[in-house]
């Protein structure tokens, strides 16, 4: 089955989607003063208008702090705050690896001790 409107573009003739609200919110407002602006509307794309803002994106949880470069214009709010935490890959090698690593650590701060010591 297929799943059309996945990364389809817009229609040039309707324009960029961009919520309202957001940019009656930051209406008038510098972007020291307006300070972080929650939002909730992570389909919306970020407009040259909001470059230099703070927007507290929400991921499902929490809001995350996302602040608008140039770079980011024409990109939806929801591509910098990530709905999901990746931990890490894990096994038996990964459990090896950090094994490895704390006894490394051990050993270093024994012969810093014992370098001091003296």
């Amino acid at each position: 089955m297929a799943r059309f409107g996945l990364n389809m573009t817009r229609s040039l003739k309707k324009g960029p989607f961009v919520f309202d609200r957001l940019l009656k919110k930051i209406e008038g407002k510098s972007p020291k003063e307006a300070g972080v602006i929650k939002i909730w509307a992570r389909n919306s794309q970020i407009s040259p208008e909001m470059v230099g803002h703070t927007f507290g994106v929400h991921n499902g949880r929490e809001h995350i702090p996302v602040l608008v470069t140039e770079d980011m214009v024409g990109h939806r709010f929801g591509e910098f705050s990530a709905t999901r935490k990746f931990i890490r890959h894990g096994g038996k090698i990964q459990k090896e690896l950090d094994q490895k690593k704390k006894e490394n650590e051990i050993a270093a701060a024994q012969s810093a001790k014992s370098a001091g010591g003296k």
